[in-house]
């Protein structure tokens, strides 16, 4: 389990433009990377809305805005073109960084159990160190918390 002061596990991922993305070039910058369980879906479309709609205030911070999920790259374009979306979207569909960040988990509905992401994010220093880690994501007012804390 991740923790506060932890290096942050590398990654190497496509990106909703094709190119490949690693967390090593990103060092320089806070970068705040937050799971999300699936594109065009209610919450994670209102998630996706409130960092569109304060991505220049991250700006204003230094901050580099991340989402990733399991849905394809493929699936990210049209999100981020339906929702015009100015930040990166990052296709995990091997669970590979889901794992190693502790996102991929047993979850239940109506009595049945499947895997799936805990929706969690995490604020990394330039460093490349974890400053903050936010599990079990309440949408509402979740923005607003992370930039209070950069």
């Amino acid at each position: 389990m991740l923790k506060v002061g932890d290096k942050a596990p590398d990654f190497k991922l496509e990106s909703d433009s094709g190119e490949t993305l690693s967390l090593k070039e990103l060092r320089g910058m806070k970068v705040i990377v937050y799971f999300y369980p699936k594109d065009n879906t209610s919450g994670c479309t209102k998630e996706a809305c409130d960092f569109r709609d304060s991505i220049k205030a991250f700006k204003r911070k230094n901050a580099l805005v991340i989402g990733v999920s399991k849905d394809s790259v493929a699936s990210h374009r049209k999100f981020k073109d339906k929702f015009e979306l100015p930040f990166i979207l990052l296709s995990d569909e091997t669970a590979k960084m889901l794992n190693d960040y502790g996102v991929w988990k047993e979850k239940s509905m109506y009595g049945k159990k499947y895997m799936g992401i805990e929706r969690t994010t995490f604020l990394i220093n330039e460093n490349g160190a974890i400053e903050k880690i936010w599990n079990k994501v309440k949408v509402p007012g979740h923005v607003e918390e992370i930039l209070n804390n950069l």
